[in-house]
């Protein structure tokens, strides 16, 4: 269902609320340069900052204006699995393809807790579900005993591979199908988890290089590696500066340097990144010939 360069895109804020309009231009953006479809109100997104109410507008914002023309998948993802729930019904109403739905954070249920978190939404809710693997995050991992078990539930189509360990990709493979949908949630890892079977990326260096990660990922799909190669090699130090302090805070400083008139306030707890960070940035973008 998805493959390519897939953004989780970041939520301008101005004056401490959601910037509409801007958001508005930056799908527009996101879509003429490339990428395969949209991921609202993920991590870079502050989702974790945001009210259910403020949540529920900026996915339905993001459909709206993709209008039909790339596929989004909503981040939908709780600790608390009837917040979970809500956030899926919401996104389902208002035209999403799919929920990014993260493993429940702090609780740090077993696996048991995990198979039950998600039959409960799949048993009350038909929107399709891209489970989200981020142990650095989450503390919580799922096991590949468990996620073979939910890919047999007809609507948990992939998965949203953090876990940093490049070698599940083929267990996972063999456990869930080959029609299990895997999308690397490592930009730096991307090569490698494309050459073992991946088939994209849910992408946080695609916000400010977007044609740069469709190209890489269409050179993969393609079978072209020598040019993923090259591709890999021109972006590697921005996938590495844009985690040289807590994201977003880095990526939404590169878009300051891009794409200067979008705002880039982020909410607290999230500071501004530190001046070793902005450098290591501004590095890497001139390395990428961005700037």
């Amino acid at each position: 269902m998805f493959s390519g360069s897939i953004p989780a895109l970041v939520t301008p804020f101005r004056d401490g609320k959601f910037d509409e309009a801007a958001f508005r231009t930056f799908v527009d953006f996101q879509i003429d340069n490339g990428s395969s479809a949209l991921v609202p109100c993920g991590t870079t997104g502050e989702s974790a900052t945001m009210s259910i109410e403020e949540h529920n507008h900026v996915v339905a914002v993001c459909i709206e204006q993709a209008a039909g023309r790339v596929p989004v998948i909503a981040g939908c993802g709780s600790n608390d699995t009837k917040v979970a729930l809500e956030h899926m019904q919401h996104a389902k109403a208002a035209g999403a393809t799919a929920g990014l739905v993260v493993l429940p954070y702090y609780n740090r249920p077993n696996q048991d807790g995990l198979i039950a978190h998600y039959k409960y939404l799949t048993d009350n809710s038909d929107l399709p579900i891209v489970l989200y693997n981020v142990p650095a995050r989450t503390v919580t991992d799922i096991s590949v005993e468990t996620m073979a078990e939910l890919a047999k539930i007809p609507t948990i189509i992939g998965i949203k591979d953090a876990s940093g360990k490049v070698e599940r990709v083929a267990a996972q493979r063999l456990a869930c199908g080959t029609d299990f949908c895997q999308l690397s949630g490592n930009d730096d890892m991307a090569l490698g988890f494309m050459a073992m079977g991946g088939v994209g990326c849910i992408s946080v260096t695609a916000n400010v290089a977007p044609r740069l990660c469709a190209d890489f990922q269409a050179a993969c799909l393609s079978g072209d590696w020598k040019g993923a190669l090259a591709l890999q090699d021109r972006l590697f130090p921005l996938h590495t500066a844009l985690f040289t302090d807590a994201s977003p805070g880095p990526v939404k400083y590169a878009l300051s340097r891009t794409r200067p008139d979008f705002p880039v306030e982020l909410r607290l707890p999230m500071t501004w990144p530190s001046e070793a960070s902005r450098k290591a940035v501004d590095e890497a973008l001139a390395h990428a010939g961005l700037v």
